[in-house]
C-alpha cells in the first residue's frame, strides 16, 4: 500500500508519499481501507519529531479515519468485512490501509457520507471524554473553548449546546467569532483585542466559568483557574502555549476548583474503548438527528498531506481539514 511517511522530521516537506507494507490485523484488530483521515494538531508535532507513536502503533500519522472493513482479526465479533466505520487510532491514518482495535470502531452516522465521518473520531472523543466524563458540564452551567473555530471547538460548542449549557468562546478573528456564533456560541471573545477573564466575568455577572477546555497550557493556566466559577472544572487538552506554568494554589483552593490534563492517544485500549462506547452512546443520536454535525473547512488529495499541514499551521481555517484518500 502507500502511506504518508516521515523519513526526517521536519517541515510540511517532509511528509512523504510512498510505497509500504501493508498491515496486518493482529487479535482484537481488523483492517480498514481507509477513505479519509484527518489532520490534527498532535500529527503536526510527530511530523517535527517532538511526539512520538506509542509503542506497537503505526508510525505513520493520523489519529482517525473513515472506510470499510477489508478484514477481520482473530477474536472480533459484531463486525463484517464491508462495513462502512470510522475509527480512532494511534496512528497510520493517512494511508490506504490501517489496522484498527475493534472497540476503537463506529459506524458511520445516518446522513453523513463516508468522508465526512473521517471528521468525528478525534474530536468526539475528546470533547466527550474532557468536557462531559471527566468535568461533567451539565445543562445550565458555562463552558468556555479555547480555540472555538478549530475542529475541537466547533464540536465542542455544538455539544454543550445539545444538552443545555451556556458556551462561550475565543477566536482571533471576527470571521472565526461569526463561524462559532452560527453554531450556538452564546459569548464570543476575540483574544486579540479582549481578556477573556474580564470578558467570561462580564457575561456571568462575576461568577466565572463552570468548565473551560483548553488548548493552550501554560500560557493560559493562570487566568484560567481566574476565569473559573467556584466549584468549576479546568480540562487541558493541548500545549500549544507552553508546558510549564505557575498555578495559584490558594485561588484554587478559594474556589474548590480542579485542574485536569489528558491526551488521547497514549491512553491504554481499554479506556480507549470506554470512550468511543460512551460516544457511540451519548453523541452518535445527535448526530443521527441533525442537533451535531462535524464542520469542515476543506478536503484535500491524502498525497498532499503537507499543504493540509501548512493550513493548519496557518490557523485560517475553521473546522476540519481532511485527506482523501486515492480513489475515494
Amino acid at each position: 500500500m502507500h502511506a504518508i511517511t516521515i523519513p526526517e522530521a521536519g517541515g510540511p516537506e517532509a511528509l512523504v508519499w510512498a510505497e509500504v507494507p501493508d498491515p496486518v490485523p493482529g487479535e482484537g484488530e481488523v483492517l480498514v481501507e481507509v477513505t479519509a483521515a484527518a489532520v490534527n494538531r498532535a500529527d503536526l508535532l510527530q511530523r517535527q519529531g517532538f511526539y512520538d507513536p506509542p509503542p506497537g502503533a503505526s508510525p505513520h500519522p493520523g489519529l482517525e479515519c473513515s472506510g470499510r472493513i477489508a478484514d477481520i482479526g482473530p477474536g472480533v465479533s459484531g463486525w463484517s468485512v464491508g462495513d462502512e466505520v470510522c475509527a480512532l487510532l494511534s496512528g497510520g491514518g493517512y494511508a490506504e490501509k490501517v489496522a484498527v482495535p475493534a472497540g476503537q470502531l463506529l459506524p458511520v452516522p445516518a446522513g453523513l457520507s463516508l468522508v465526512e465521518a473521517a471528521a468525528l473520531p478525534e474530536v468526539t472523543c475528546t470533547v466527550w471524554s474532557n468536557v462531559f466524563m471527566i468535568a461533567h458540564l451539565r445543562p445550565g452551567e458555562t463552558l468556555l473553548v479555547h480555540g472555538g473555530s478549530s475542529g475541537i471547538g466547533t464540536m465542542a460548542i455544538q455539544l454543550a449546546k445539545a444538552v443545555g449549557a451556556k458556551v462561550a468562546v475565543t477566536a482571533g478573528s471576527e470571521e472565526k467569532l461569526d463561524r462559532c456564533a452560527q453554531l450556538g456560541a452564546d459569548i464570543l471573545i476575540n483574544y486579540r483585542e479582549q481578556d477573556f477573564v474580564e470578558e467570561i466575568a462580564k457575561a456571568t455577572d462575576g461568577a466565572g466559568a463552570d468548565v473551560i477546555l483548553d488548548n493552550m497550557g501554560a500560557k493560559y493556566l493562570d487566568r484560567n483557574v481566574k476565569a473559573l466559577a467556584v466549584n468549576g472544572r479546568l480540562a487541558i487538552i493541548g500545549m500549544q502555549g507552553g508546558v510549564r506554568g505557575e498555578l495559584d494554589i490558594a485561588t484554587l483552593l478559594n474556589k474548590r476548583a480542579a485542574v485536569s490534563a489528558t491526551s488521547l492517544r497514549a491512553r491504554p485500549l481499554d479506556e480507549k474503548t470506554a470512550i468511543v462506547a460512551a460516544v457511540r452512546e451519548h453523541v452518535w443520536p445527535l448526530v443521527a438527528d441533525g442537533h451535531v454535525r462535524p464542520v469542515i473547512d476543506r478536503k484535500l488529495p491524502m498525497e498532499a498531506a503537507g499543504e493540509g499541514h501548512r493550513v493548519l499551521e496557518a490557523s485560517g481555517h475553521v473546522g476540519k481539514v481532511l485527506l482523501v484518500a486515492p480513489g475515494a
